[in-house]
């Protein structure tokens, strides 16, 4: 579902998706939105942070879109103020001015790698959210609380560069020095890249990315 008002925002996304065999719906508030999410079942929902109405929703209202892959879609500063509430499950985002080969990208990202309640896969890593245990093929990864909670939040943002700052704000709730998040991405590392390709990569000057080399 499509959750957007703006017609220059609506038209190409319809236009470019229905081309990509999806089927989708439109409501134009998040009003709407959350009436036709506690109605019926989407696999994904594509949520404009610019609405009108969005801030005016209770936040316990907006649970109601919980369980339900989200891609926001925002300005710098809508999506500033959205940041707390990513990082979550099934949470991403693109930033305006949209490239719609971007916004492709991340549905699939999010549709592809949560085939199972509570278990999240890329290539032949593997974490199951509720025991919170990983495996790398057969290989249990042997990760402190804080490592677990960075490997998740990579994979749930695979393919994507990820700065110090989003990270330190989900792994500890607060900032860090560089010095300690490159200590805890340098121990991960260790685990999760020992026998195996390169998933865990630094791009310098801009953070972290998770994701296989291109071919």
């Amino acid at each position: 579902m499509l959750v957007a008002s703006d017609p220059t925002l609506v038209e190409p996304l319809q236009t470019a998706l229905t081309l990509a065999g999806y089927d989708m719906e439109t409501a134009a508030s998040g009003t709407a939105g959350l009436v036709r999410a506690g109605a019926s079942t989407f696999d994904l929902i594509i949520l404009d942070t610019d609405l009108e109405d969005l801030p005016r929703i209770p936040r316990h209202r907006r649970r109601r879109y919980t369980g339900i892959p989200i891609l926001h879609l925002g300005t710098t500063e809508t999506l500033t103020a959205s940041l707390a509430e990513l990082g979550m499950a099934g949470e991403d985002y693109v930033a305006k001015p949209l490239r719609l080969a971007e916004v492709l990208v991340r549905m699939r990202v999010l549709l592809g790698h949560r085939s199972t309640a509570g278990t999240l896969r890329y290539a032949d890593l593997v974490i199951d959210e509720g025991a919170c245990r990983a495996w790398r093929g057969d290989r249990e990864l042997d990760l402190a609380p804080a490592e677990f909670r960075l490997l998740r939040y990579l994979l749930l943002h695979c393919e994507k560069v990820l700065s110090k700052e989003q990270i330190a704000r989900e792994v500890w709730g607060a900032t860090r020095g560089d010095n300690a998040i490159e200590r805890l991405v340098s121990r991960l590392r260790r685990k999760v890249d020992a026998h195996g390709a390169a998933l865990i990569r630094t791009h310098r000057g801009f953070g972290y990315y998770f994701g296989l080399a291109s071919s």
